[in-house]
């Protein structure tokens, strides 16, 4: 296949085709959403990923290094079609567009077109202008604005039952180790009223699982506001109705107030399940880290938020090998890990970031040692998390089909329980027939295999049924690629 022709497209009514790769977290699927609707409906004809095209747009990862070696390795493939002649044109945009605005085009000189985070709304004027044969702007790079960009009217990528929605953009916290602030500018809060329709936009389109994301979830509202407003905020997208689960990530341990508490655990489609990246327990190294939190702040947050939410899984990630991190301070992770029995957890070896504030700091650790140290936690957290999952063997839960199960018949299905965020956590292998990716299904959970399910259908699928699990106290406790349309 070769690019259409000036005429084809013409006779099409297609402006040109383009292929995207999507790559990093959930709020940059986001962004390429947003792109491929613009682009879209400016005419251009999306093509699956490796197909010829007149275009290709890499929306790239810039937060740590092996996201940037993964970002410019699909830069230079693209580049290489380019040279093939089976792609016109490469733009590369995003996080790592972004982060090394001054280097890209010296790195990679046959790039057409540098895109930096906020110059997202611009993209389908960028293809125009390559198509166009104008190749004097090569650089298109916007100031961080002052409201939260418009997510509406996107073309989505993940499965038509599942989206994420950014609540906020940007970030505050200024974390020693991190770029994201350098990259994604200042917290900005997308208003209520907007996120709500965006939610119900999305309802309207199929999606059953909202997963809310941003880079500081509890912060929410705060420049808007004046106050964090993360509760009303989930209350109001608790009443609409055609949303079975909503699901929080990247909640930062802060601001857990008493109203914010109450509305997770009042909620009808607010599932159980929280992320909240810890990052370190030891007050000096959170301290150094700049997290503004100490451990028993945390501790607080953790065992209150068991006390109040029956069936709570909670989900953290740690860094080990920070710059300075003594073995006792290591061991003190440790313990914590072993004491307070996260039911999800991955751990970080610590990536320096030559343009953060912890590159600058003395005693940085061997590689070795920081591998050692990621090891040894996961060591410890693989026996928790197999004991989590072990006590949901015999239970009937509910389970989101996703999809067909790669290498099964036609009624072997993949899907997640509540405990599971997708790309992150386990699955569940389901046997069942008449099933559906978006179903809700009732399912007896046979046995474990790894950190995943095996199950079976014990009713017939629900396409409206409420997953929240039922009430049940704790014991003792008060790279998205697009690949097609």
């Amino acid at each position: 296949m070769t690019p259409q022709s000036t005429n084809d497209q013409a006779e099409t009514g297609v402006r040109g085709t383009i292929s995207f790769v999507s790559l990093g977290c959930s709020k940059n699927t986001v962004d390429s959403e947003r792109m491929l609707g613009l682009l879209a409906q400016e005419g251009y004809a999306l093509v699956p990923e490796g197909a010829d095209s007149d275009l290709v747009i890499v929306n790239t990862c810039g937060f740590i290094d092996a996201a940037r070696k993964e970002s410019c390795g699909v830069i230079e493939e693209m580049l290489g079609r380019k040279r093939e002649g089976r792609i016109k044109g490469v733009i590369v945009a995003g996080c790592l567009a972004e982060r090394q605005k001054d280097v890209l085009l010296d790195e990679f000189p046959e790039v057409d077109q540098v895109v930096g985070v906020f110059g997202r709304e611009q993209i389908a004027q960028v293809s125009n202008r390559i198509l166009g044969g104008l190749h004097e702007q090569r650089t298109l790079f916007n100031p961080a604005p002052v409201n939260a960009q418009d997510d509406r009217a996107r073309l989505r990528i993940t499965p038509r039952h599942l989206a994420y929605l950014k609540v906020s953009e940007g970030c505050d916290r200024l974390c020693t180790f991190c770029a994201i602030p350098y990259m994604r500018g200042k917290h900005v809060t997308k208003p209520i009223e907007r996120v709500v329709e965006e939610a119900r936009e999305l309802a309207a389109d199929g999606v059953r699982e909202l997963i809310l994301v941003a880079q500081d979830m509890t912060y929410y509202g705060m420049d808007l506001y004046g106050e964090p407003r993360l509760a009303e905020l989930l209350r109001e997208l608790d009443q609409v109705e055609e949303l079975t689960w909503i699901r929080i990530l990247y909640n930062y341990p802060r601001h857990f107030t008493d109203e914010l508490y109450d509305a997770i655990a009042g909620a009808r489609r607010i599932i159980p399940y929280l992320d909240m990246p810890l990052q370190h327990i030891n007050d000096r190294m959170l301290k150094v880290m700049n997290r503004r939190h100490t451990r028993a702040e945390t501790t607080a947050i953790v065992d209150r938020l068991r006390a109040d939410i029956p069936n709570l899984v909670l989900r953290t990630t740690f860094i080990v090998g920070f710059p300075g991190e003594t073995d006792a301070e290591f061991r003190e992770m440790a313990d914590y890990v072993a004491e307070k029995k996260f039911e999800r957890l991955g751990v970080f070896t610590y990536s320096l970031e030559p343009d953060t504030p912890a590159a600058k700091l003395p005693n940085h650790l061997p590689d070795d040692v920081k591998e050692a140290r990621r090891e040894e936690i996961m060591r410890i957290q693989k026996p928790i998390a197999e004991a989590f999952n072990a006590t949901l063997i015999g239970r009937e839960m509910d389970v989101l089909i996703d999809g067909h199960a790669p290498a099964g018949g036609p009624g072997l299905w993949l899907g997640r329980t509540y405990a599971d965020a997708p790309d992150v956590d386990g699955v569940v292998l389901v046997q069942g027939p008449g099933l559906q990716p978006g179903d809700v299904v009732p399912c007896e959970i046979l046995e474990t295999e790894g950190y995943d399910f095996v199950a079976r259908t014990s009713a017939l699928p629900s396409r409206r049924r409420r997953a929240r699990p039922r009430p049940r106290k704790r014991p003792g406790s008060s790279l998205t690629v697009l690949d097609g349309m």
